[in-house]
């Protein structure tokens, strides 16, 4: 029997004496699923990874090695095939242009979802798939990790105490320096297959500045292919007004021969600067995990950003403030909160289709050479 939040053979709370860890299929084991995905499935408490679908035989010898026990199959559609072992939870972690069809399936399976960013191509797709789990009271989440990095934060302390007073810019940088393009999926040009930064990197950014800031209401971009032989937009501009007035100007690039500051924030009383990315991502790809006992997400002393003004960071200006360590644990555990009726979804697809809503104002000012007007919101909330 497949089993909903809703339906009576769904788990019980986790401090039921009757309770059994929660299920869970991952669909692809590349890059999102084996070093996001899976250890921090299997890290989190009341989540079992019960099984994984890859048609590539060395990964599938992978996740046989990394998580004995484990069923490893060929399609998504055996996770929910008749007779196959019940799940509570499906993970989509396959390449962007499979996210809709998998997620639909699986929802019209009666299996509640999480789908990796970006969750669809476009807006009108992430708010259908949004309507059919809603229609069917099924959770359908977004892994938006980069929520908890440890400079985002350690930025949204920083606001919800008011150090910097109100904001009036929004700097972020997500660049890398690849002067040569590594190929694959995400850096080809086939509109199929949503490749390139907008999508891939922007949807971090963007996400973030809409948790940051709000709704948006004009979108101007800049979307270049630097690189010789490449294919897709490698080095992309943004530029964001927010419905309450803060500018958010964003950068992700591959291309970047100096990195500049990961934010840089502008209030009426200070400023905040921080560079460096958060340590999670490269312990995970090292194989380090999170867990009880581990040190996880904590950034050395020497990446802290500075609160001050009047002076940049790198001539000694304003003070280092304490990074709250990052935790991508917390974005699994309130999926099994959410799904044991004891929490919230901690990403909607609402939420997601919002920042789709920007990534293609951003594709159209592209090519265009326009600024994009979006409609403004009505009582104040994105989605």
């Amino acid at each position: 029997m497949t089993t909903t939040p809703h339906s009576p053979g769904f788990p019980h709370s986790p401090d039921s004496p009757h309770a059994r860890p929660l299920r869970v299929g991952l669909v692809g084991y590349g890059l999102a699923g084996s070093v996001f995905h899976a250890p921090l499935i299997a890290a989190t408490p009341g989540l079992e990874l019960s099984a994984v679908t890859t048609g590539n035989a060395e990964r599938a010898a992978e996740a046989r090695d990394g998580y004995p026990g484990v069923r490893v199959l060929e399609r998504p559609e055996e996770l929910w095939a008749d007779g196959a072992e019940p799940l509570d939870l499906i993970v989509v972690a396959s390449p962007n242009k499979t996210h809709v069809p998998i997620a639909r399936a699986a929802l019209e399976a009666g299996l509640p979802v999480v789908v990796d960013k970006p969750l669809a191509p476009t807006a009108a797709e992430a708010r259908g798939l949004a309507e059919l789990a809603e229609e069917r009271g099924l959770l359908l989440s977004v892994f938006q990790n980069r929520r908890w990095d440890s400079d985002f934060l350690t930025l949204r302390r920083l606001l919800e105490e008011d150090e910097l007073g109100e904001v009036q810019r929004f700097e972020s940088r997500f660049e890398r320096w690849r002067p040569r393009p590594k190929g694959g999926w995400r850096e080809s040009g086939a509109p199929e297959e949503i490749g390139g930064l907008l999508y891939d990197l922007g949807s971090h950014v963007v996400d973030q500045a809409l948790v940051l800031f709000g709704p948006v209401v004009s979108v101007y971009a800049e979307s270049d292919v630097r690189r010789p032989g490449a294919e897709a937009d490698d080095d992309t501009f943004l530029a964001l007004t927010h419905a309450n007035g803060v500018r958010s100007h964003l950068y992700v690039s591959a291309t970047a021969a100096q990195l500049g500051p990961r934010f840089r924030v502008l209030g009426r009383r200070a400023g905040f600067v921080t560079y460096g990315l958060d340590p999670q991502e490269a312990a995970l790809r090292e194989g380090l995990r999170p867990g009880p006992g581990a040190v996880w997400g904590v950034e050395p002393e020497a990446l802290w950003g500075r609160v001050g003004s009047g002076e940049s960071p790198l001539t000694g200006g304003g003070t280092p403030v304490e990074s709250v360590p990052g935790d991508y644990p917390a974005y699994y555990a309130a999926v099994a909160a959410a799904l044991r009726g004891t929490g919230p979804n901690p990403v909607t697809a609402r939420e997601a289709a919002a920042a789709l809503d920007v990534l293609e104002a951003a594709r159209r000012s592209a090519r265009e050479g326009v600024t994009v007007t979006l409609p403004r919101p009505s009582g104040g909330a994105a989605g």
